[in-house]
């Protein structure tokens, strides 16, 4: 049976220099997850933090700046 998202990832805002929280839920848990910006994979930084429990996963960017839209 594939992973599927419960519900479409929506568009946030935040100021820049701010942190944004992006949060997905699966149909399916710890299903690996993986975060994109384009084709390049985030991957855990001083900038980008990934969290993930149970069917939820979550993408924080720390001090947002416009080149992450």
């Amino acid at each position: 049976v594939p992973v599927l998202f419960k519900q479409t990832l929506e568009n946030t805002e935040t100021e820049e220099g701010k942190s944004v929280s992006l949060c997905c839920e699966l149909t399916k848990a710890d299903a690996t997850v993986v975060w994109k910006k384009g084709e390049v994979t985030l991957q855990a930084s001083a900038k980008y933090e990934m969290k993930q429990k149970g069917t939820l996963a979550e993408l924080v960017i720390r001090n947002a700046e416009p080149e992450d839209a």
